[in-house]
């Protein structure tokens, strides 16, 4: 039978006209860019809080992704558009049967995303302070409701907290030392015991919102006005958040990066923007919340490490980017 991925590498498998078509491959989507569109199809992959296993879920979580997208990226999310088998060859949107779907965007410049920016040297403290206003606009009208904000409460922040060291817990000694792991959970337990008033004033100033999720340097593009992209879409409650904690890994993917300048230039315009109190409050909660993100990167990355699939060299580098993740968590706890 005929390969989709090898039919949609031809060009003329595409209702425009485009020279050259590549593939980009993630553990949930398989990409094809074009000259100036892209087309993205989700794996049929049920990893229990993401589930594409059917036509119909991935059609639905193209939808939604277009959706959730177009709150920050209007004319960057162009539709859903379903890919066709004709008996001999696939392509998008041609004739015969759909077998998948796929979402097409205009394809965004590699030059402009603020990854690439910021290893060059090129990111200038205008370009933050339109960073932060962008985000700022987004969350003072993200949507927010009665649901929505159980997720801001301290038990369910508690729960995934308490998840996290849970699942790292067979990594001390390897990608986590003993006085890192024990050092947070202990920090992070005694944040609970002496904020509680903080969550709920939290929830009742507003601030748990549909959020963007996955709000780190690769995501934003430093056109104008500044593109935010690529939200999570396939688990509500991995959006429903604090807005600090939005922020926050922003802030902690900088830092991760040597850009503690332009971390601290950004909280100050985020903040500035989205008319937060400047007080030890809200950086005490930021600083949380940048805990929590970074321990997250360290402990997906320490996934790599069970995956017997992963070539050694592959794990060694994860295991020093997962020591470097928890490095930094450990080093919020010291400020």
């Amino acid at each position: 039978m005929s390969s989709m991925i090898d039919d949609l590498m031809n060009p003329s498998a595409y209702p425009e006209l485009t020279k050259k078509v590549t593939l980009a491959q993630t553990h949930i989507s398989t990409v094809f860019i074009g000259d100036e569109i892209v087309y993205k199809i989700k794996k049929s992959v049920n990893f229990g809080f993401l589930d594409f296993s059917t036509l119909e879920k991935r059609n639905y979580y193209c939808n939604k992704e277009v959706e959730l997208n177009s709150r920050f990226s209007q004319d960057v999310y162009l539709g859903v558009y379903p890919v066709t088998f004709d008996g001999t060859k696939h392509a998008i949107n041609g004739k015969g049967e759909v077998v998948d779907y796929a979402v097409k965007m205009r394809r965004l410049s590699d030059e402009d995303l603020l990854k690439t920016r910021f290893k060059k040297g090129n990111v200038t403290s205008e370009d933050i302070g339109r960073i932060g206003e962008a985000i700022a606009s987004f969350h003072k009208i993200s949507k927010r409701s009665n649901e929505i904000d159980k997720f801001g409460k301290l038990d369910v922040v508690k729960f995934n907290t308490d998840e996290n060291f849970q699942q790292t817990a067979e990594f001390v000694g390897d990608s986590i030392s003993k006085e890192q792991y024990q050092g947070l959970k202990n920090w992070t337990d005694e944040f609970y015991k002496e904020h509680q008033e903080l969550f709920v004033q939290r929830v009742k100033n507003s601030k748990i919102r549909d959020c963007h999720g996955d709000l780190h340097m690769e995501h934003i593009c430093l056109t104008d006005p500044i593109i935010i992209f690529d939200c999570i879409e396939f688990n509500d409650r991995f959006r429903y958040s604090d807005t600090a904690s939005d922020i926050a890994f922003l802030l902690m993917d900088l830092e991760f990066n040597d850009g503690e300048g332009l971390s601290k230039k950004l909280c100050k315009a985020y903040l500035t923007s989205v008319g937060e109190n400047d007080d030890d409050l809200i950086y005490h909660l930021i600083n949380f919340y940048k805990v929590y993100r970074a321990y997250v990167r360290g402990k997906v990355t320490s996934f790599i490490l069970k995956d017997s699939s992963v070539a050694d060299d592959k794990k060694n580098n994860a295991r020093d980017t997962a020591q470097r993740y928890f490095a930094l968590a450990h080093s919020y706890i010291s400020k």
